[in-house]
């Protein structure tokens, strides 16, 4: 309960930021707000042609009586048009950081630089950096994919796909939501995607403290919009911690990874990422 009170503590940090630097959240909105139009324009196409998609995946329903076929076809659109708010959810941050990344790098490296001490930099050309976010995205959209999926098939369970699957949807769409925010500041210190869910995986709960909250918020029109510049800035404030509990750490590992080489030498980890090796806080020997 402590990480999870934890996580929404940086959440609020990240917007009380935002709102002492007025000039940032300016410069936030622009990326969110191109978002929000192209995925409004999505779901509202989803909303008026999910009838006709159900009715053309479900043919074998034709000759139902009434009200079985309208029963039956009512419940498929409406987990279909949930599992397209689902996807839109996970992907709207990644999709908002790729357009925006100049911006909120530029925000994660003020944040950094307001409370003081190292201001990291990847070292990147911005080409570089836009490719390994678009690559690292569509490799989260993977993994969410195969959730959605699962959870969508768990929906046709009667009680427990009303109750316990919407429950676990919105903690897989918190968790990789954090994961895709803190990505910004974590790229800058040239940790790759492998040891960027190495290190949430040990704090599971800080993370779903940071995300659900989030993904509840963005389900309201317009708030993702002006609730984006602050969640860069409490992601980079989350990560400023977790680097600095990991130098702490007696061996230099995370706490769940028994070996910092082993992602590198199996051909992940932030050298296969295209970042080179990792810094030595996070459990990479440095060259």
């Amino acid at each position: 309960m402590r990480d999870l009170a934890g996580g929404f503590r940086y959440l609020v940090a990240g917007q009380r930021w935002v709102a002492g630097h007025g000039r940032w959240l300016g410069i936030g909105l622009l990326p969110g707000l191109i978002s929000l139009v192209v995925y409004a324009a999505a779901l509202i196409g989803l909303a008026y042609g999910a009838d006709d998609l159900t009715a053309w995946a479900t043919p074998f329903a034709d000759d139902w009586s009434s009200p079985w076929l309208g029963l039956f076809r009512g419940f498929l659109t409406a987990l279909l048009f949930a599992l397209g708010l689902f996807l839109a959810v996970i992907t709207f941050t990644a999709v908002t950081l790729l357009i925006g990344q100049p911006f909120y790098e530029s925000l994660s490296e003020e944040v950094d630089r307001s409370e003081g001490g190292e201001v990291p930099e990847s070292g990147l050309p911005l080409w570089r950096e836009l490719w390994i976010g678009a690559r690292d995205a569509l490799r989260i959209l993977g993994r969410v994919a195969l959730y959605g999926v699962l959870l969508f098939a768990l929906g046709f369970v009667p009680v427990l796909g009303q109750t316990v699957v919407p429950a676990v949807g919105f903690c897989v769409s918190g968790y990789f939501l954090t994961q895709e925010l803190t990505s910004v500041a974590l790229m800058r210190r040239r940790i790759g995607l492998t040891e960027q869910l190495a290190l949430l995986r040990g704090r599971r709960m800080l993370a779903l403290g940071f995300g659900v909250p989030l993904v509840l918020a963005f389900l309201v029109p317009l708030v993702a919009v002006f609730l984006m510049p602050g969640a860069v800035a409490g992601a980079t404030l989350m990560v400023r911690d977790l680097a600095d509990a990991a130098a702490d750490e007696p061996s230099g590992e995370p706490a769940d990874q028994t070996a910092g080489d082993a992602p590198d030498a199996a051909g992940e980890g932030p050298a296969a990422a295209g970042f080179g090796p990792a810094p030595a806080a996070f459990g990479t020997t440095a060259p």
